[in-house]
C-alpha cells in the first residue's frame, strides 16, 4: 500500500468568475466539474484539469468571500503544475508577460526548468518541466497549442516552522522517503526538503520549506484549502485501517461521489486529504461535456433549484 502521487489541490477563491477567466481562458486548463462546496452549498467548487479530467491534473477552487489571506508558515505556500520542455515555458513566459501576470522568469530550481508566478489573488503557482514523463491528454477547446499545454500537478511546496514533527509523520504514516533537500529560492537562509511518493518524479514529490522566522498564515483569498494525495481505489479501507492503528484523529470516511476522501491534519496544521483514483468525474455526466452544467451529488440533488438560484454563472 502506497500513495500515488499528487491527486490534487484546493484553494480559496473570493471571485468564481475571474477566477473561471483565468484558470479555464489564460491557462487553457479545462473545467472539469462546476458543483459546490458540500459543506457550504452557497460556495461554488470548480474542477480544472487536463482533457480527460485525469487523476492527478485537477487544481480546484472553493469561492469564499474572504478578504486576501496573510502568507506565512504553517501553510501550503506554491502549487507547481507541469509542462513539457523549454518550449512550452517560454511560451507561458510570454502568454503570461503579454497578460500582465506577475512572473520570475525562467530559472533551474531543483534542476528543473521553472516559471514561477501569481494568479490575480496572488496564489502562488509554477510551471515545472516534467520532460514529458507520464501521460498527457490535451484539451481542444482551449487556444493554447497541445504541446505547451498543462499536463498536470507538479510538485507542492508548503512551509513549517520546524521538520521534525512533519517528516517523522509523512515518512510514518505514509511511507514517504526524503530525496534530497535545496536552497529556497524565495529565502536563501533556508532549505527545502524533497519528499517522493510512489515512483516519484514532479508528479510524486512533496516540497517542506522550514521557515522558522515567519508568522503563522491566516487563510483567505488566495490561500491553499488542502492537498489531496492519490490512493488507488482498492487502497482506501487500508488507509482507513491504517489511521486508525495509530490512533489518528480523522474525519473518517468521506464519499465525495467522484472519488472517496479521507481527511486529517499534519502535526503542524495543514490538511492533507487521501484520495481515490475513482469513480471519476464522468461518473455522473459524458465525458465530452464535463463541467459544462452544475453538477451535484446525489444527496444535493433535490435542492438544486435552490442551489443554482444561489450561484452567480460565470
Amino acid at each position: 500500500m502506497h500513495l500515488l502521487g499528487i491527486h490534487h489541490l484546493t484553494a480559496i477563491s473570493a471571485n468564481a468568475k475571474n477566477n473561471h477567466a483565468f484558470y479555464a481562458g489564460l491557462l487553457g486548463m479545462r473545467l472539469v466539474k462546476k458543483t459546490v462546496n458540500q459543506d457550504d452549498t452557497s460556495a461554488y467548487h470548480l474542477f480544472y484539469a487536463d482533457g480527460e479530467g485525469s487523476p492527478g491534473t485537477d487544481l480546484t477552487f472553493f469561492e469564499f468571500p474572504l478578504p486576501p489571506e496573510r502568507r506565512g508558515t504553517h501553510s501550503i505556500t506554491r502549487t507547481a503544475l507541469r509542462v513539457n520542455g523549454a518550449d512550452a515555458l517560454a511560451y507561458w513566459e510570454k502568454r503570461l508577460a503579454a497578460a500582465g501576470v506577475p512572473l520570475t522568469p525562467v530559472r533551474e530550481i531543483d534542476g528543473r526548468l521553472t516559471l514561477d508566478f501569481e494568479d490575480p489573488e496572488g496564489q502562488r503557482l509554477s510551471l515545472v518541466d516534467d520532460g514529458g514523463t507520464g501521460d498527457a491528454h490535451a484539451w481542444a477547446k482551449t487556444d493554447v497549442p497541445a504541446a505547451c499545454q498543462i499536463r498536470g500537478l507538479g510538485p507542492i511546496r508548503m512551509s513549517v516552522p520546524e521538520l521534525r514533527r512533519t517528516k517523522l509523520f509523512v515518512e510514518g504514516v505514509y511511507d514517504m522517503r526524503e530525496e534530497r533537500d535545496f536552497e529556497n529560492p524565495d529565502d536563501k537562509a533556508s532549505r527545502i526538503h524533497v519528499f517522493r511518493m510512489g515512483e516519484g518524479g514532479p508528479a510524486a514529490e512533496l516540497h517542506v520549506a522550514v521557515e522558522p522566522g515567519k508568522q503563522p498564515a491566516i487563510q483567505g483569498a488566495g490561500a491553499v484549502h488542502h492537498v489531496a494525495f492519490r490512493s488507488a481505489d482498492a487502497d482506501y479501507t487500508n488507509w482507513l485501517a491504517r489511521y486508525a492503528e495509530i490512533g489518528l484523529r480523522s474525519s473518517g470516511p468521506v464519499d465525495r461521489f467522484w472519488f472517496r476522501s479521507l481527511y486529517v491534519r499534519e502535526p503542524n496544521g495543514v490538511l492533507f486529504e487521501i484520495a481515490t483514483d475513482g469513480p471519476g468525474f464522468a461518473a455522473d455526466e459524458p465525458k465530452e461535456t464535463m463541467g459544462e452544467a452544475l453538477s451535484l451529488p446525489p444527496f444535493l440533488d433535490p435542492k438544486r433549484a435552490e442551489i443554482e438560484a444561489g450561484l452567480t454563472p460565470l
